[in-house]
This record gives C-alpha cells, sequence and structure tokens, in this order.
C-alpha cells in the first residue's frame, strides 16, 4: 500500500478481490489533510498536517541526490523554547503510529517525483 501509494482497496490488484471487498468493509485508506504548506526557493517544503483538530509540520528538505524528511511525533512541544511556535502550544500528546506514518505517506502523494529520502528524522527524538 505505501510502496505503490494506494489510497483504496481497488487499487491493491495484487489481492484477490474477496479479500480487497473484506477490507473495504473492515478498513479505510485516509491519508492526514494538508492545511497549509510553504515553498522556500532552495526547494524545502514545509506542510501544516491536520491531526485531529490539531495541527504538526513536516519539513522535506532536498539536497543534491537525495533529501531528507522531518516529521512530527508529538503534537506541541514541551521545552518552551521562545523562539519556536509550535513551543507556544505546549506539549499535547504523543502522535500515534498512523499520523506518523500518514506524514511520510502524505509526502509521496504530494511531490510527483520525490527523491530518495537519506533519512528521516523527528526533532524530538532522541
Amino acid at each position: 500500500m505505501y510502496h505503490y501509494c494506494c489510497d483504496n482497496f481497488d487499487e491493491m490488484t495484487d489481492i484477490n478481490k474477496v479479500l480487497r471487498g473484506k477490507l473495504k468493509e473492515v478498513a479505510e485508506i485516509r491519508a492526514p489533510e494538508v492545511v497549509e504548506e510553504q515553498r522556500s526557493s532552495d526547494g524545502t517544503i514545509k506542510w501544516a498536517i491536520a491531526v485531529g483538530d490539531q495541527r504538526v509540520e513536516t519539513v522535506y528538505i532536498p539536497e543534491d541526490d537525495r533529501a531528507t524528511l522531518c516529521v512530527s511525533s508529538q503534537v506541541g512541544c514541551a521545552l518552551e523554547c521562545k523562539f519556536c511556535s509550535t513551543a507556544q502550544q505546549g506539549f499535547n500528546r504523543n502522535l500515534r503510529v498512523s499520523e506518523i506514518i500518514g506524514q511520510v505517506w502524505r509526502r509521496r502523494k504530494l511531490l510527483a517525483r520525490p527523491k530518495s529520502l537519506a533519512s528521516v528524522r523527528s526533532p524530538t527524538w532522541s
């Protein structure tokens, strides 16, 4: 599903129709909503992505032959840095695995021909 960027079960032709039908009955594929996008002249793209009624940021940083993707693992931040807008909202919660993976999947859907990712980073990971 992730590798081919499928966003509905009917696209998964490597799975038989009966199983696809059962999957449609019990599960859904829902990409996270991008509520804002900012692009810089160096090709860096920052997306504000909705998670419930809050937002997180995902940043795509292209380099010559690869790219880095910074994903959020939390809503808000407990560090209280004065210069950071995320810190101003305080710490709310850790993201669910599906919300973290959704950021990576969304990047693939938004960029027609993305460069290979050299790394996926989260500023809140040690």
